[in-house]
């Protein structure tokens, strides 16, 4: 399963019928023109490294790509051997039911707990009964507790 081949920082733990774990996040600052993502997506291809999750967001002259990938450590290595600027991020990855209510359930219980969303991004296939989120919370070891009560 996706979850059990990334490298927790904490471990991975199952509730309600979520798998959940803090991984690390890589935030990629490129410029903004046609084929950069390409050639990102290329070259961790190339170094064998697989993209779990994946955000972008522009700005007028450069982009931030957000990755969580099979081997973050590896592909800080990668994209520093190209001088790009890499900050690591925790961040929560959580596999949960594709249903009304279930990203609903997981605020509500971080709110309780005084945990702030700093950005969240999830996708999923209409037809699946299980999604993907990727969550930065201001303060993730509190925000895996909170999960899991």
């Amino acid at each position: 399963m996706l979850a059990a081949s990334v490298e927790p920082e904490v471990s991975l733990t199952i509730n309600l019928n979520m798998l959940m774990q803090i991984t690390k996040q890589l935030a990629i600052f490129l410029d903004n023109r046609p084929g950069t993502l390409a050639r990102v997506c290329e070259t961790l291809a190339q170094s064998g490294i697989n993209i779990y999750a994946i955000t972008t967001s522009d700005t007028v002259d450069h982009s931030v790509i957000r990755l969580v990938v099979s081997d973050y450590q590896k592909a800080m290595a990668v994209f520093e051997e190209y001088s790009a600027l890499v900050v690591e991020d925790d961040v929560l990855m959580i596999e949960g039911d594709n249903k009304p209510g279930s990203l609903a359930a997981i605020c509500k219980k971080l709110a309780a707990a005084r945990v702030n969303i700093e950005y969240c991004y999830c996708a999923t296939h209409p037809g699946s009964r299980k999604g993907l989120l990727i969550l930065r919370a201001s303060n993730a070891v509190k925000a895996l507790k909170a999960l899991n009560t």
